[in-house]
This record gives structure tokens, sequence and C-alpha cells, in this order.
């Protein structure tokens, strides 16, 4: 029991360091959330359940390999392809949402067009053509943002889970596994909700006028970012 505590101690510290120092587990909901104006609410399940499915990928692959005795050191080369497959999916995921924002906003862009009626004195007016061949029913890329934010983090590994949970696995004592599971768990979701929301509460005070139509743009390539530092940066 006593060494349960230990190790429970440190996957609480492994999973609150593991969280801030990745900015992946945190910067996309930061940027979507406020270019999206999604609620409070809305940017907590999103979080939450992204941070569900980024545990439980490494819970099972590790009960897998506990079921079926495979060192460790296979399944964290396991956990290191499911890394890279995670950040380049969000590499790809920031660069083409980035290329849609700055589509976006050259098409928002207002322009003027001069009419001259018979009779009449020539008039002018302003537009855009960012609405103007949407259908009212077309699938935006807001609603399916979640669901790719999901993909990636069921894809994203919890590198340092498989070593904590193996330990105890390794005494035979599953009560131990679950223990060490779960308090990492949900110290990292816990972190993840934390540092999204009082970014989201921070960020609300600010105006977005100044980006204005660039806001779709500036957020795909603050994701962009987030992915190239995770591949090719010790985070």
């Amino acid at each position: 029991m006593n060494e349960l505590l230990i190790i429970s101690g440190t996957a609480a510290l492994i999973g609150l360091v593991h969280t801030l120092i990745g900015p992946d587990h945190y910067l996309p909901f930061i940027v979507m959330s406020k270019t999206w104006r999604w609620s409070a609410g809305k940017t907590a399940l999103i979080t939450f359940l992204c941070g569900l499915g980024h545990i439980l990928s490494s819970v099972v692959l590790g009960l897998i390999g506990i079921a079926l005795g495979i060192a460790v050191f296979k399944l964290e080369a396991v956990e290191s392809i499911r890394g890279e497959i995670a950040a380049w999916f969000l590499i790809a995921f920031g660069f083409t949402y980035l290329v849609w924002g700055v589509h976006k906003a050259i098409r928002s862009k207002t322009h003027e067009h001069l009419h001259e009626h018979e009779n009449q004195e020539p008039h002018s007016h302003t537009h855009s053509h960012s609405l103007g061949h949407t259908h009212v029913h077309a699938t935006k890329p807001g609603d399916m943002t979640p669901w790719i934010l999901f993909t990636i983090f069921v894809f994203g590994p919890c590198e340092p889970l498989i070593p904590l949970v193996m330990y105890p696995a390794a005494k035979h004592n599953m009560g131990g596994v679950v223990m060490v599971a779960a308090v990492f768990g949900i110290v990292t979701i816990a972190t993840m909700m934390t540092v999204v929301l009082l970014s989201h509460f921070g960020l609300s005070k600010l105006s977005t006028e100044k980006l204005g139509r660039y806001s779709h743009a500036s957020a795909g390539l603050a994701i962009l970012a987030c992915g190239l530092a995770i591949k090719f940066l010790p985070l």
C-alpha cells in the first residue's frame, strides 16, 4: 500500500507537469473556443471528452499489454508511433485550418460597386462574398472541430502512464493499476480543464476586433505552431 501511495503521488505530479509543458493539451481548445465563441460549458465538455479519450486510449493499450505479457519497452515504442501520428494530425489540422482561415479572410474583404441608373445620381454600396454562396444547411468547420480534436487526442499517447501502470501490474495488483491510472487521468484532465477555462474567461475580456476577419487564420497558425513544437521540440 505504501508503494502504491508513492506511485500514485508520482503519477499525480507527472500528470500535472506532463500536461502543463505540453501546449497541445490546452492551446487548441483555447483558440477554438475564442474563435468560434464557444460557451464555457461547451468548452469544458469538449476539453473533458478529449482528455478522457486521451487517457483511456493509453489505459486500454496498457491493459492489453499487461494481458498479453508485452514488455514495457515494446509498449513505449507503440506509444511513440502514436505520438508521431497525433503530432502530424495536429500539424495537418492547423495547416488546413490556416488555409481555410486565409481563404475566408480574403472572401470577407469588403469592396465597393458603383451603380449608375438612368436619370438618377450614381451610387455605390459595399459588400463581401463570405456568405454569398453558402447553403443555409451546410456544415460549418466549427461543427467538425470537436470531432477532429477528439480524434487527435485519442491517437495522442500519455507516454508516462504505461510505465506507471505496468509496475503495480507486475506485482499482480490490478487494484493498484486502476488506482494509478485513475489518479493520473484525474489530474491530467483537471489540469487541462483548469488551464483552458481560466484562459477562456480571461480571453473573454479581450476584444478580437483588431484581428477582424483574420481570427480564423490566426487560430490555424497557433495550432500549426503547436503541432510543430510537439513534433520537433523536446516537449
